[in-house]
């Protein structure tokens, strides 16, 4: 992700109903929510969240589909997945113990249910 790309991206996210959105969004899985769903989930107007939502997708965090008369809104992996990679590329310096807590809390919320994490 290129250094202006990160910054559209932060800004977006610098946004309290904005970053609900996304979190929401994230746990929505690829099929995401319905945007009155969404509003009705954090707490705002249907027109306040639209206007989030069309910021979040300026921003290529988030995608829309059409399906029927509804509007799907669902997280853009690759994006947020992008975004941190931009954040931790550069962490540990050839020093790995620095990255571990965040690669360690990745791995963790990454392990499908049912499975044991080793550490």
């Amino acid at each position: 992700m290129a250094e202006r790309q990160a910054l559209t991206a932060f800004a977006a996210l610098s946004q309290e109903s904005r970053l609900r959105i996304v979190r929401a969004l994230v746990t929505a899985g690829p099929e995401g929510l319905a945007a009155g769903l969404i509003a009705e989930g954090i707490g705002v107007s249907s027109s306040n969240v639209s206007f989030h939502l069309k910021e979040l997708e300026h921003a290529g965090l988030i995608a829309s589909r059409r399906e029927g008369r509804s509007i799907i809104y669902s997280a853009v992996y690759p994006a947020l997945s992008g975004l941190i990679a931009f954040l931790m590329r550069d962490c540990c310096q050839g020093r790995p113990e620095v990255c571990a807590p965040a690669v360690t809390a990745l791995d963790a919320c990454c392990t499908p249910s049912g499975e044991i994490v080793h550490a």
